[in-house]
């Protein structure tokens, strides 16, 4: 065998696509609702806020539910975690789409617990299925599925509320969902894959001197500094992406005079320039290593809270700084996560602590945000907040990068 069939056969093309459909899944489902707000208002007599609660939800979800999901994957493995999570996310789309209050709020709770899984799944695929070596490229191409289903489902929701209904618009996503289900079960049943995934995950397993395999406990994880940089790291990054996404074009609106669909094009800016941060850090990571992407990262996330403070004109740049650096962002912090874990168990549960920490901060980021404004009738103190949780961001991921490589 050829060195280029040798890497060819190490690299799991189906693998990838089927990771990228996952991802797709993980984002579009609830974004989709900031695009049909008005109809849900008009349609169910939803308040604002109880529209709000239809996008927050999941983020908080995300973290509470992370160590039951957790546990659960543990227990299925991989690809049985990973079929049961899109068929948990066609039921709660479904339910969120028959109408009425209640209903939207029991589908989107069921919407929030089945992405915690793939949250959770995705760095362990990428750990157990690809070499190290791809860990930063393979990371950055997930990070960007996640956008691009994010752009779509803004993109299509809108005119298709228009036409067809708000149910039709948040039933539109499990289209993607049912062509992820149609690839993930051939992987769950093809035999072939299972035992290869089974062969590496021994493999990936740390061994002590007389070959035992270690199993790595909670504690352990609990007691290493990394564990709480990467936390503390992702938390800053949550905050800020969550916070400035729910509030931004108000800001704009508020500082600039902008128009709503002025506004809401500074927002689609940030969306999309994070696909160019998600491809480009990977890039940096090979090259230079993981602290000089979360250094660079850090410092163009930090343009946009600083730049909308001392030169609010600009917002189109710092919209864009601040898009690539938050797709660059999620990037670092997972591919880490990857770097610094052995075997299987030990990714889960770091990424379970990583994103439990995250995403509960996270589901503040909105709510502080908004709320330092109403109390403080400026943008200066919500703005001030977001600076001090990017910088977070910036110092701890710097420094957990800079721990040493945890060899397979």
């Amino acid at each position: 065998m050829t060195d280029r069939t040798a890497r060819r056969a190490a690299f799991p093309v189906f693998v990838l696509i089927a990771l990228i459909l996952l991802a797709f899944n993980l984002r579009a489902p609830f974004v989709a609702v900031s695009a049909v707000a008005g109809d849900l208002e008009g349609a169910l007599g939803m308040s604002p806020a109880a529209v709000g609660l239809l996008t927050s939800l999941p983020v908080l979800c995300f973290g509470l539910s992370a160590p039951l999901a957790s546990a659960a994957i543990g227990r299925l493995g991989i690809e049985r975690s990973v079929f049961a999570c899109l068929l948990t996310l066609l039921v709660g789309i479904a339910v969120r789409s028959v109408g009425g209050v209640p209903t939207a709020m029991v589908g989107t709770v069921i919407v929030g617990l089945a992405i915690t899984v793939g949250n959770i799944v995705a760095p362990m695929i990428i750990a157990r299925d690809f070499p190290r070596s791809a860990a930063a490229g393979v990371t950055g191409a997930y990070t960007a599925a996640l956008n691009v289903g994010s752009m779509l489902a803004l993109s299509v929701s809108a005119s298709v509320a228009a036409s067809a209904g708000w149910a039709v618009a948040l039933a539109l996503p499990s289209v993607l969902t049912l062509a992820a289900v149609a690839v993930w079960l051939v992987l769950v049943r093809r035999p072939a894959h299972r035992d290869r995934m089974a062969t590496a995950h021994r493999e990936q397993q740390p061994t002590a001197a007389g070959g035992e395999q270690q199993r790595p406990s909670l504690g352990t994880l609990l007691r290493r500094p990394t564990t709480w940089m990467l936390t503390g790291a992702f938390s800053g990054q949550a905050f800020g992406y969550y916070g400035l996404t729910a509030w931004l074009p108000t800001l704009l609106a508020d500082k600039e005079g902008l128009s709503h669909d002025a506004a809401g094009a500074a927002s689609s800016i940030f969306q999309v320039c994070a696909v160019a941060g998600a491809f480009l850090t990977p890039v940096v990571i090979n090259r230079f290593g993981p602290a000089t992407a979360f250094a660079v990262n850090g410092a163009l996330w930090l343009t946009m809270p600083l730049g909308l403070l001392l030169a609010p004109g600009g917002w189109a740049l710092w919209s864009v700084f601040a898009g690539v650096a938050q797709g660059g962002g999620f990037t670092a912090v997972f591919t880490v996560v990857v770097l610094r874990t052995r075997g299987q168990r030990e990714n889960r549960q770091l990424s379970s602590i990583v994103q439990t920490g995250g995403y509960a901060v996270a589901s503040l980021g909105p709510v502080v945000v908004g709320g330092l404004h109403a109390s403080t009738g400026a943008w200066v103190a919500p703005l001030l907040v977001v600076v001090g949780g990017l910088f977070l961001l910036t110092v701890l991921g710097v420094l957990a990068a800079r721990e040493p490589r945890v060899r397979a």
